[in-house]
């Protein structure tokens, strides 16, 4: 997993392939004149979910503890604070149900090692050994997740 701002994405580019156009994507976006919802672009390898939601408690994200196998997460918060609980997938035991490949998820009954706070102008990266529970607090939120395949 990576925290890092906005101002040193352009850093992480070479850690994948299709990262460099993803985060020129990102650097490109004005997110007020996206549409809420889902962008694809590059077939079905890169693909940008752009979120205005009210936060949730920390038990309601908990309860989906998540995963992905097939994409990367890269998330961007641009209104309001998030808090996010996160495990590696290593220290995970108890999986809830099947994975799901069709959503491309996988949920754990554990619990998290850590939460920390994302503020505007800040972004994570989420790999398929990041097991994360977004979107916890209070008020709205304004972000895009933008999924890599792997």
């Amino acid at each position: 997993m990576i925290l890092d701002s906005l101002e040193q994405m352009k850093k992480y580019q070479t850690l994948h392939p299709r990262f460099e156009k993803a985060m020129a994507f990102i650097a490109a976006s004005k997110i007020e004149e996206m549409p809420v919802g889902e962008t694809q672009w590059e077939g079905d390898d890169i693909r940008a979910i752009v979120i205005a939601e009210s936060l949730v408690s920390e038990k309601e994200s908990t309860d989906y503890f998540e995963c992905h196998n097939k994409f990367i997460d890269i998330q961007i918060v641009y209104k309001g604070e998030e808090k996010v609980g996160w495990k590696s997938r290593n220290n995970c035991h108890t999986p809830k149900g099947e994975y799901n490949e069709e959503k491309d998820v996988l949920f754990y009954e554990d619990a998290p090692e850590t939460f920390f706070t994302i503020k505007p102008g800040y972004f994570t990266i989420y790999f398929p050994d990041d097991v994360h529970a977004p979107m916890i607090g209070e008020g709205m939120i304004q972000k895009m997740v933008v999924k890599v395949r792997v």
